[in-house]
């Protein structure tokens, strides 16, 4: 008997984004911790200000990895309310 195979449409395949997301996760977290570490190595002689600039660097990573990934998802990174102005007659009068 021949199986009967689903083709899910590419924007609701939820495996295949999970695993495109933890790829970009990983890369953008390991290439800014290397690029945080070469810095450091540069520029300080502490180990603690090297550490500092290796954690700088993977949360850059990790925060450019989670803008990606919210867009893979069909989500903004984050949703943020405008803020709602209202015009009052007095505010475009100066005061004598």
């Amino acid at each position: 008997m021949a199986e009967k195979k689903e083709i899910i449409p590419p924007q609701y395949d939820v495996n295949a984004k999970w695993d495109d997301c933890l790829d970009v996760t990983v890369e953008r977290f390991g290439y800014s911790s290397l690029g945080g570490a070469f810095v450091g190595l540069l520029l300080f002689r502490r180990p603690l200000s090297r550490w500092a600039c290796v954690a700088f660097g993977a949360g850059i990573g990790i925060g450019s990895a989670y803008t990606q990934c919210s867009q893979l998802f069909g989500a903004s990174p984050a949703k943020q309310p405008s803020p709602k102005f209202s015009e009052s007659p007095d505010s475009h009068q100066g005061h004598d």
